[in-house]
């Protein structure tokens, strides 16, 4: 019996690796185990080599682990080119040669040989290679069965067989998962074939190899969730009713998520022509009275600059989400990086001022999705969720009652007509909507269009307490300050009257901290809990207020550690910019792990960086990461 499995079915963008994984790791997770799943897929519609992996164990996993250990390789069935000399290579076999180095000691492969030749095999040493690692190598002519029974697309059904006799897995749950998705001829096409491949591995083959699949049990009913589900329904438990979008990947799950449940609850959703019509249009719904959001990805959530200084300034409140992924430009649209945090903090025209939240695992998207509207509202402010590709397509089982709470759909600091009464006017009527002289957390109340006595003015200039243009030095200072102090009243209201977003992890007492931020979490929390149990003093923070910073809770842990490394996804160090922008004492004490080769942490990585980084071990990392010194060192 294995600790742990981690599955890894390679294939070409098309082949259907996403969706078996999918219903792979439920079926795990339904076994009793818990999962977390990482998506590696290229740019293009068809073809390309992609894989899922899928870590499964009978404890809690909150990270990709290292490496992994069985590989079921499908091959590229939709290859550019098969010719070895072509420029990109031999496309068809690259989803079994590029996933050998990661692949564990003792490790299992699965490979279709109807689609990769012996030849192929031959010109990637396979053979040698898998001697030398104690590799149990198993091809299967899974082409054939599936055309046999059905049709050739249906092979991943013949590797899932495989996997489940060379793991000694019970098909209950598989089969249970088929029938829930799909019916009649093709429902019975695919059970025969789950069944033959089943049968045809434990005929043809003795089993020389260790790994199994772990056992385990739930207390409680779990679902399998993507971050990009956790936002969208916390969105939707927060009362939002409107979204407008442009689809860029990996944002569009959010929309196309939204989109799907909209119908049912009275919700209205948009694609239009651009980023920046999505945005404006979002703004136009909060204007009217609806809770709205909108976002994109990198250079589309860069057109929406100026719709987000014209929430600032008419102080309309708005949700936006912005999904990282590696730039820049169109750079690797398709791969996690957090590169865009100074970006989303300062894009915009002049002093901007927006609540920012990076949610580091699946429950916390959900939590500061409800948060960012609830903000959003109560001070009316733009409020940005910042993630990335990895926690947007990553799954992990997460306990059902956890979504067991209250809707909110309360639209925080807007007046009702009789309150609009009792409120400050001008001689000609309009109301004070901008009233700086009584503003409660400098929040001034505003009305909604077609209310009686809430007539004002919005527009993008500066403007008086009622909305007309206005240049007079005096009312410029009063209504910019009391715009930016809302910041301090938010921090202030985080600090006093939320449960703190930090995650902390570790002793309390450790000598050193490892500092983090966004989906690099998970990753951070094992390795903290690995260096612990090698003899280290180590304990770590994952951060997701990055505006209003959370500077007292940032401090404390600065101060109980004698040296600290800040781990993120980027190539220019920007949290680790931030923090010393925020808390410039610490600069001295602050150095940095960075990786940006559009892979996330493996925890090993984050491991062997502390060692050579604060443990002054005197050797360079191995893995594909960058340390950077502490300032002025």
């Amino acid at each position: 019996m294995s600790d742990e499995l981690i599955w890894r079915i390679a294939g070409g963008s098309g082949d259907g690796i996403d969706s078996t994984s999918q219903n792979f790791a439920k079926a795990l997770m339904r076994s009793g185990l818990d999962v977390f799943t990482h998506r590696h897929y290229p740019s293009r519609i068809r073809g390309g080599h992609t894989y899922v992996e899928i870590r499964a164990a009978d404890h809690e996993v909150q990270s990709r682990g290292d490496g992994y250990n069985f590989l079921l390789s499908l091959g590229d069935s939709f290859a550019r080119n098969p010719q070895e000399d072509a420029y990109y290579g031999n496309e068809e076999v690259k989803p079994l040669s590029e996933n050998l180095d990661d692949l564990r000691e003792g490790g299992i492969i699965v490979y279709d040989e109807g689609l990769i030749s012996e030849e192929d095999v031959e010109a990637i040493d396979l053979h040698e290679r898998a001697e030398e690692n104690d590799w149990h190598v198993f091809p299967m002519d899974l082409r054939s069965l599936a055309r046999e029974h059905g049709r050739e697309v249906m092979r991943n059904t013949a590797g899932v067989g495989v996997t489940a006799a060379l793991l000694e897995m019970d098909l209950e749950h598989i089969e249970d998962l088929m029938s829930d998705a799909m019916g009649g001829d093709v429902l019975e096409a695919n059970l025969e074939i789950l069944h033959e491949a089943y049968e045809t591995i434990n005929e043809e083959y003795e089993f020389e190899h260790e790994l199994r699949a772990p056992t385990g049990s739930h207390e409680t009913e779990q679902a399998l969730l993507s971050g990009s589900n956790a936002i969208a329904y916390g969105a939707i438990d927060a009362g939002c009713r409107f979204i407008a979008g442009y689809p860029m990947t990996p944002w569009t799950d959010v929309f196309t998520i939204l989109a799907q449940n909209f119908p049912d609850m009275g919700g209205v959703s948009e694609q239009v022509e651009d980023e920046i019509a999505a945005a404006a249009l979002a703004l136009g719904a909060s204007h009217a009275g609806a809770k709205a959001m909108s976002g994109s990805s990198g250079g589309g959530f860069a057109l929406m600059s100026e719709p987000l200084g014209l929430a600032e300034m008419t102080e309309t409140p708005l949700v936006l989400v912005e999904s990282m992924r590696a730039g820049p430009s169109t750079g690797m649209p398709t791969k996690p990086e957090q590169g865009d945090l100074e970006f989303v903090l300062y894009t915009s025209q002049g002093d901007s001022s927006r609540v920012v939240f990076a949610p580091g695992n699946i429950e916390e998207a959900y939590e500061q999705t409800r948060l960012a509207f609830e903000i959003a509202w109560d001070y009316q402010i733009p409020s940005i969720i910042i993630y990335d590709q990895k926690l947007s397509g990553e799954n992990k089982n997460v306990d059902v009652e956890f979504f067991d709470r209250e809707p909110e759909p309360d639209l925080g600091a807007t007046l009702t007509e009789d309150e609009l009464a009792e409120a400050a006017h001008d001689a000609s009527g309009k109301f004070k909507r901008f009233n700086y002289a009584d503003a409660e957390n400098n929040v001034a109340p505003r009305s909604l269009p077609g209310q009686k006595g809430g007539r004002y003015l919005a527009t993008g200039n500066e403007h008086s307490p009622v909305g007309h243009i206005s240049e007079d030095p005096d009312n410029r200072v009063a209504q910019m300050t009391r715009r930016i102090e809302k910041l301090d009243s938010i921090r202030e209201d985080l600090d006093e009257e939320h449960e703190s977003n930090q995650t902390y992890f570790g002793d309390e007492t450790a000598e050193y901290g490892i500092i983090t931020w966004g989906s690099s979490q998970g990753a951070v929390r094992e390795a903290v809990e690995r260096l612990n149990e090698n003899g280290h003093s180590v304990k770590g923070i994952g951060v997701s207020d990055m505006m209003p910073f959370p500077e007292t809770e940032v401090t404390e842990f600065l101060q109980s550690v004698d040296e600290a490394m800040v781990v993120e996804m980027n190539a220019t160090a920007q949290f680790r910019g931030l923090i010393q922008k925020e808390l410039g004492r610490f600069g001295e004490k602050m150095t940095s792990l960075l990786k940006y080769n559009g892979n996330p942490f493996e925890p090993a990585e984050i491991v062997e960086g502390y060692e050579v980084n604060l443990a002054d071990e005197d050797r360079e990392p191995t893995a594909q990461v960058r340390i950077e010194p502490a300032a002025g060192d």
